[in-house]
């Protein structure tokens, strides 16, 4: 029988170790099966840079032509803040104050009437933008609005086309609000971190 010398033993088991160990930081540092860390230049990502966006949200609840419909009613007609409410909205977003301003993006989305004891909605919308360098980008916003509040923040919580991997917060502040129809212009300042 051959016999396998003591030396070429301890290379092997160092060897052995060594690429175990090497194997086991790639694994544990690099991949884990399904999942793979990647250099963003692979996706064409440059420098990430902050960019500030206002526009004029315009929330028509009334009238021969809304912008906003309830698709849940609230549950409870005795309820101070609508708690319950669901409304879905399609609103054009402006560059001025005015509805008749240039539009710039569509906001699309729900808020739900989420607090029982002040008005505060959940709410999920995204802005999509129809024109400008922007054009076919989405920004995603999705938080708390406590309404009568003077100044709102809500989280950026992603993006498309131009706002792949964006985060921030906009900053939203009614500008006008009928109390007869239910119908609001709200100033949102978005700041935005892209690449």
């Amino acid at each position: 029988m051959a016999r396998i010398s003591p030396i070429l033993t301890f290379q092997f088991i160092i060897s052995s170790l060594l690429l175990s160990s090497s194997a086991m930081t790639l694994v544990s540092g690099e991949s884990h099966g399904f999942v793979r860390s990647i250099d963003p230049k692979f996706l064409g990502l440059q420098r990430e840079k902050l960019t500030h966006i206002c526009l004029y949200w315009h929330d028509i609840v009334g009238g021969p032509h809304p912008t906003a419909i309830d698709v849940v009613p609230p549950p409870s007609k005795s309820s101070p803040t609508n708690f319950g409410l669901v409304r879905m909205f399609d609103n054009a977003l402006t560059q001025g104050p005015e509805l008749s301003s240039e539009l710039v993006a569509r906001a699309q989305g729900f808020y739900a009437s989420a607090a029982q004891k002040e008005l505060s909605l959940l709410m999920a919308q995204n802005f999509a933008f129809v024109q400008g360098e922007f054009n076919g980008s989405t920004i995603t916003l999705l938080g708390r609005n406590s309404v009568f509040n003077k100044v709102r923040e809500l989280p950026v919580i992603g993006g498309s086309g131009v706002f792949r991997f964006a985060k921030g917060y906009a900053e939203a502040s009614t500008h006008t609000f009928d109390l007869t129809t239910g119908d609001a212009t709200v100033e949102y300042n978005i700041y935005v971190l892209h690449y």
